[in-house]
């Protein structure tokens, strides 16, 4: 069975060109600030910045509970950005960690960018930060050593069809600009997914994600995935199309909220009535009063700062009762319509989206079920209907038909189409009072910061299709 996400990095590897006792080591913070020091302020009267995007990672991949593949990533890229008046331009280029290699190259770059900046047109939303604001995160969290994840799924799958991927390490993103301002951000963390695979397309799909390590967390994992392989061995339940009470485990519900942040969001497709929110900005459509939907860079990995040198707020709330509450907005949005912009890129999507947790118990979530579906994983989630925020997609892993609060048997796949804004609204029953943090497993190029936090849901009336 091939594992059916998350890839290697694609770009080249860095790998053994510096030694990590040294000062200079591509995700400590010394080698950021040698650099700003040396390239900053080289050229009067032009806002220059550069922006640092570093990580040192363990890459693993697994397949029948042994190693396939094992490597270790070291690599960093710096953004140097040039802009006088309305005019900007940027270039990116891999940097070394070597101070006599890299502060060279960026001065070359700097010369470069300065002689085509004024080759420029104005750009009339381009829009810099009018204040210096320095912060600082140093999470030094308790990662597992590469052989230390390939012992626990070696004692704890043996046996089983596990194909997994870990992906770990430090991630550093840093600003600084020729202001004076400073940014640090590095964050230790990991993930490791996986599957438990039974026959055909019956498998069980899950994973263990955080900042600190424990091999009591990831068996527990393991024994409840591998007893719902054995489920997996029963007879399917075939369903008719049709409206069903549901469960959504949180990875479910975290599919559907990764859906809505495609431009739900947005200041700028909220302004050009394009947003698939609109019902919902325009006060047609109302969510569930217990819904509290916010941008919380403060309960994520996020860093509190964009590549352009913005900070974010620690929270920004978009639904509050279930009603509209704000959205993300960029620094050209913010420039075009005249308002502050809150620390959003220029997708203007979230990065650290965050449901709040309900009341109904996690431990009680199947007995509140009673009989109905349990959807632990939803995918090829799309659009049917963007303007009303209507979505389609599939059932797919480990979800169960349930009976008086019992797993009875495993679904067949099936196709849902439904109102997204009807889900967590009028039929939404309750959200437990647990929630789970869900990374952005997405190691194409380079491991990411984003993440969406959320409860589990129980709805009523979720319509399967065929």
């Amino acid at each position: 069975m091939l594992r059916p996400c998350a890839s290697l990095p694609m770009w080249p590897c860095l790998v053994g060109w510096l030694d990590v006792t040294q000062p200079h080591n591509l995700t400590h913070r010394a080698y950021m600030e040698a650099l700003a020091d040396a390239v900053l302020g080289a050229l009067p009267g032009v806002h220059a910045s550069l922006y640092l995007a570093a990580e040192s990672s363990d890459f693993i991949r697994f397949n029948h509970a042994q190693v396939r593949q094992a490597t270790h990533v070291t690599q960093a890229y710096v953004t140097l950005s040039l802009a006088q008046g309305q005019r900007a331009i940027q270039s990116t280029r891999t940097v070394s960690g070597d101070l006599a290699i890299d502060v060279p190259a960026l001065l070359a770059d700097q010369l470069q960018l300065a002689s085509d900046l004024a080759c420029l047109p104005p750009d009339p939303y381009l829009l810099l930060p009018d204040e210096v604001k320095h912060t600082t995160r140093e999470d030094q969290g308790a990662l597992p050593q590469a052989s230390e994840v390939i012992d626990a799924v070696h004692r704890h799958a043996s046996g089983l069809d596990f194909v997994g991927f870990y992906a770990g390490g430090p991630v550093v993103r840093a600003y600084a600009d020729s202001r004076g301002q400073r940014n640090w951000h590095r964050v230790d963390s990991f993930n490791l997914e996986w599957c438990l695979y039974h026959a055909t397309d019956k498998a069980v799909k899950t994973g263990y994600s955080g900042t600190h390590w424990s091999e009591e967390a990831f068996a527990k994992r393991m024994q409840q995935a591998a007893q719902q392989v054995q489920l997996l061995a029963r007879p399917p339940q075939t369903l008719s199309p049709g409206r069903y009470r549901a469960y959504f485990e949180p990875t479910a519900v975290g599919e559907l909220l990764a859906t809505l942040a495609w431009g739900g969001f947005s200041r700028k497709l909220q302004e050009t009535g394009t947003s698939p929110l609109m019902r919902l900005v325009r006060g047609e459509a109302a969510l569930h009063a217990s819904v509290q939907l916010s941008e919380h860079t403060g309960r994520s990995s996020a860093p509190a700062f964009t590549p352009s040198g913005f900070t974010r707020p620690e929270r920004v709330a978009l639904v509050t009762n279930g009603l509209h509450a704000g959205s993300l907005c960029s620094p050209r949005s913010a420039r075009e319509y005249g308002v502050l912009p809150n620390g959003a890129t220029a997708g203007e999507a979230p990065e650290a989206l965050y449901l709040a947790p309900g009341q109904l118990p996690e431990a009680d979530a199947l007995k509140a079920l009673g009989t109905g579906l349990y959807l632990s994983n939803l995918h090829y989630l799309n659009y049917s209907d963007r303007q009303t925020c209507r979505l389609t997609g599939m059932t797919r892993f480990a979800c169960f038909w349930v009976e008086d609060g019992q797993l009875k048997a495993p679904l067949n796949v099936m196709r849902f189409d439904d109102d997204l804004l009807a889900l967590f609204g009028p039929r939404l029953l309750a959200l437990t009072d647990q929630t789970q943090w869900l990374p952005d497993t997405s190691t194409y190029g380079e491991r990411q910061l984003s993440s969406i936090t959320t409860p589990g849901m129980l709805v009523d009336g979720f319509e399967l299709t065929l």
